[in-house]
């Protein structure tokens, strides 16, 4: 199993996350590659159990520490997800947020949209690993301004989290 690449700001429990189109320490599919490097900028389908009962809500995050930034690359960040809601299709990330259940909302991405951006990791980069994390919340609503940072938005979601779950797949430049 994967290390929670959030327990050093404290442990929480896990529950489980499962995708029919990613996987732990597997290479993404060119449907969750960024267009630019030939790929789809399709967010994957994510489905998710076992998460505490006094879950009042979720966030679902998508990062790349290795990005080469020194503060890595967001790709997707959602919040305000129903408890009731314990999957999003795949696609749910496009421009808009159509697929999105109702009262869930984006942050723009390090692309300035508010949507999923597929992988790109640049050539000479390595490997890079992209945290795909559902945080269960304590809270029915996280009160952001609707232009503020995913990182904001993880800021937040640390001090209502109960529980998250996490794949990480990977991408290494030239893999598609």
């Amino acid at each position: 199993m994967t290390t929670d690449p959030l327990a050093r700001f404290g442990a929480v429990p896990q529950f489980t996350l499962t995708s029919d189109d990613i996987a732990d320490d597997r290479p993404l599919a060119r449907a969750q590659w960024g267009a630019g490097g030939g790929g789809g900028d399709v967010s994957p389908q994510l489905s998710w159990s076992g998460f505490p009962a006094e879950t009042k809500s979720f966030a679902v995050t998508i990062h790349d520490p290795d990005a080469p930034t020194g503060s890595g690359f967001w790709h997707w960040a959602v919040y305000n997800i129903p408890a009731s809601v314990t999957s999003l299709p795949s696609g749910a990330g496009a421009e808009g947020g159509a697929s999105l259940p109702q009262g869930a909302s984006m942050l723009s991405n390090e692309l300035g949209s508010k949507s999923f951006t597929g992988a790109g990791p640049p050539p000479g980069t390595g490997t890079h690993h992209y945290n795909v994390i559902v945080h269960a919340l304590d809270v029915d609503h996280l009160d952001l301004d609707p232009a503020s940072t995913p990182a904001v938005l993880g800021f937040n979601a640390h001090f209502h989290t109960l529980a998250r779950a996490f794949l990480i797949p990977i991408a290494t430049a030239g893999d598609i």
